[in-house]
């Protein structure tokens, strides 16, 4: 469901099912605030258990934490997990569920562009290891998603920066009139974009894409645009670099090495990088070209100890399980040290 206030509907869901449910929510004011309204209007909960959360604290040591937490509100097989929150909340939140007796059921509350968009939707859940992102983790498809597209509101630039490059990534896999829309849409102030049109786009081109290869046997490695870089840079920069601005920086990246292969345009190439560039996304990283290249041997997309790419060969196709040459990875690292120029 996705709505400018969604509260009703997930208090509709909840009493559909007419089950125990636990509410766990980001310990942001704004988030907790909409945990409680859902759990005074629905009524029964057992407990609504804040989490600081973060990058930083998507760890197996905040796992225990929440799934003790579980155990103490007196949570059982068939009680449903409420998470309210981002992105680290879905993850995080939808992995405890996955794992707690076994797996209980799970419905996301969205309340960031992120988590609209992308981090929701498709059943992956997980946390990180100090060898990098997100290599703990289970498919499981929550029973419910609802975007609750008001709290854009209360969200700062660079929070909704996170979710913009998710949708960029998207309109870049699927084209045509997706990809126009937010060129249209990218020199106007935010309050002015019909986000449950945006959110609802994009929801669709992940949906498709999962509905064919839920657990990334195949094509769904096409989501993972930019990934490859984007991960290297947060985890090189100490995550000093977040996911949405490492996607942004990942996208140019992966169009610069889809030149270097000759299998991608300048014009589209620099298409792209204009409408990052009215988004305001950064397009330059500080850091050590070497130091990236060794962060990308965490990396879960490997195959047989080689990395794979997912490199546009223009907009509105994009191409998985590329392999190139470390020569041409380390030439793009060198050039993401720069500021742009033609082409790119």
């Amino acid at each position: 469901m996705i709505d400018d206030d969604v509260r009703n509907g997930v208090v509709a869901a909840l009493r559909a099912h007419d089950r125990s449910y636990v509410v766990l929510c980001d310990a942001n004011p704004h988030v907790a605030t909409i945990a409680r309204s859902i759990a005074r209007r629905a009524g029964g909960a057992l407990a609504v258990i804040p989490v600081r959360l973060g990058e930083g604290r998507k760890r197996l040591k905040s796992v225990e934490g929440v799934l003790e937490s579980l155990a103490a509100a007196g949570a059982e097989r068939s009680t449903i997990v409420v998470g309210v929150g981002g992105g680290v909340a879905a993850d995080l939140f939808g992995f405890c569920a996955a794992t707690y007796m076994r797996g209980v059921a799970y419905l996301h509350v969205a309340t960031s562009l992120v988590a609209m968009a992308d981090a929701a939707i498709g059943g992956k859940t997980g946390v990180d290891l100090r060898a990098g992102k997100n290599l703990v983790g289970v498919f499981r498809d929550p029973i419910g998603v609802f975007a609750h597209v008001r709290a854009l509101r209360t969200l700062p630039f660079r929070c909704l920066r996170e979710g913009l490059a998710e949708i960029v990534k998207a309109a870049i896999i699927e084209g045509g009139d997706f990809f126009t829309s937010i060129e249209i849409l990218a020199p106007h102030p935010f309050v002015q974009w019909p986000w449950p049109e945006v959110v609802a786009a994009a929801v669709n081109v992940k949906s498709a894409i999962v509905a064919d290869d839920r657990e990334e046997a195949g094509m769904r490695e096409l989501l993972n645009l930019g990934h490859t870089f984007a991960h290297a840079f947060e985890r090189a920069s100490d995550y000093r670099i977040t996911h949405g601005a490492g996607v942004a920086l990942g996208l140019r990246a992966a169009g610069l090495l889809a030149l270097r292969l000759h299998v991608f345009s300048r014009e589209e190439h620099l298409r792209v990088l204009a409408l990052l560039a009215l988004l305001q996304m950064p397009l330059r990283t500080g850091l050590n070209p070497e130091a990236v290249l060794r962060a990308m041997g965490s990396d879960k997309k490997r195959r047989g100890g080689h990395l794979r790419f997912v490199l546009p060969r223009a907009i509105g196709d994009v191409e998985y399980g590329v392999d190139a040459p470390r020569s041409a990875v380390l030439s793009v690292l060198r050039r993401m040290q720069q500021v742009p120029a033609s082409p790119g």
